[in-house]
Order: C-alpha cells, then sequence, then structure tokens
C-alpha cells in the first residue's frame, strides 16, 4: 500500500536570541561575582564559553600586545584564533587578573586559569546557576545567545563581516548568517534612515537642463 506523504510542520528557528543590554546586565546581577567576567567576554567577542572561554588560562592574555589568543588546535575548526583588547574588555580582563591575583596571595596557591570559581578552580558548568538566575531576573535565554549578539554588536558596529566572522570563530556564511539577526529595532533604524535618505531627495534643488534646439 502506498505510504501517505505527512506534511510536516514548519521549524521555528530556535536560534533567533540574543540580549539587550539591560537584559544581559539583569541576569549577570542575579549570578555569582566569578561569573561576571567570562560572560562580559563572551558578549564581547562572541566566543564559544565551554570550549573558548572558560579554557583560557593566564598565558592566552596578552595585556602588552593587546591581545587574547586561541592556540591551533584549540578551536572547533582547528585553527588559531586572536582577538583583539579593546577598552571595554581589557578593563574586564585587567580586573579579572587582579581579582586571581588577590586569590592566589589570599590561599597561598598558584591559578592557572583565566576564568576560575572562588577556589581557584576552573569552571566547568554553571547551568543550574544559570537558570535560577534567569528565573530570578524573569528572562529567558540561552549562554549561547551571548555568541549571536556578539556577531550581531560586530556588525552594527561597522565591522566587516568578513572580519567579524573571523573574529568570532564562524567559518561558514551560512551559518553567521543565522546569527546575524534583526529585529524590530533594527528595523526601525532602516525606516529613520530611508526616511532620511528620501526627505535628502525631495528637498535637492533640481536645476533644469537648458532646452535642446535643432540644428539647421
Amino acid at each position: 500500500s502506498k505510504v501517505p506523504k505527512i506534511k510536516m510542520l514548519a521549524e521555528a528557528n530556535a536560534r533567533s536570541g540574543f540580549f539587550e543590554v539591560d537584559q544581559f546586565n539583569r541576569i549577570v546581577a542575579e549570578l555569582p561575582e566569578y561569573l561576571h567576567a567570562p560572560l562580559h567576554v563572551a558578549r564581547m567577542t562572541g566566543w564559544r564559553i565551554a570550549s573558548e572561554i572558560l579554557t583560557r588560562k593566564m598565558k592566552h592574555l596578552d595585556l602588552n600586545g593587546g591581545w587574547l589568543r586561541l592556540d591551533p588546535g584549540e578551536t572547533k575548526n582547528g585553527e588559531g584564533r586572536d582577538f583583539p583588547l579593546t577598552p571595554a574588555l581589557r578593563a574586564v580582563l585587567v580586573a579579572q587578573r587582579e581579582r586571581t591575583r588577590a586569590l592566589e596571595k589570599e590561599r597561598g596557591i598558584i591559578v592557572p586559569w583565566l576564568f576560575h570559581d572562588d577556589s581557584g578552580s576552573p569552571i566547568t558548568s554553571f547551568r543550574t546557576a544559570w537558570l535560577g538566575a534567569c528565573k530570578r531576573a524573569g528572562i529567558r535565554r540561552l549562554p549561547h545567545d551571548l555568541r549571536r549578539t556578539a556577531v550581531r554588536n560586530m556588525v552594527r558596529a561597522g565591522i566587516p563581516e568578513r572580519v567579524a566572522m573571523e573574529l568570532s570563530g564562524h567559518k561558514t556564511r551560512r551559518v553567521f548568517d543565522r546569527y546575524n539577526i534583526v529585529n524590530d529595532a533594527d528595523r526601525a533604524r532602516a525606516s529613520e534612515l530611508l526616511q532620511s535618505h528620501l526627505g535628502a531627495q525631495s528637498t535637492r534643488k533640481v536645476t533644469p537642463l537648458p532646452e535642446r534646439t535643432n540644428a539647421l
């Protein structure tokens, strides 16, 4: 017998979340302090939290050269990657380094990790803390939404998309485009720009062309 065709429902795009600044700040405020720095870094760099941020050690931070580094073989595509230390990113990482030094002095230990918990141990999971923070803040977001947010911010800052892809570690344009999300604020801004452009056209003085005469 002939197998009937079953019409599949269109799948909603699950990769559509991103953070507005106030949403991010509200969730971070509900998290333990040791999670603040790595999440700020995730929002600015677009790097993968578990494999590319929480695995950073002090040796990967080059304050003199102005880079946060991923060595070849550490990334999903196997290629190394450096992210430039913007003033905001540098401030977060310098404060984190000072926090680590204070912990080392207090406990008499050496902490190789750039991000760590209050005991100096690497952060392996924060799912429970994240879910609790989202509930208290009244916001439903995934940590991975920070990656989407970073990509979106780079593009809107005017960074060429090819450069943004290299900074965030996106190998294919298809995936990058899925992360470069347009929201209502973007559409409103586009409307303003279009209206400004059309308004300038309507007020521009038009110089009439001289009448053409046929030569005798």
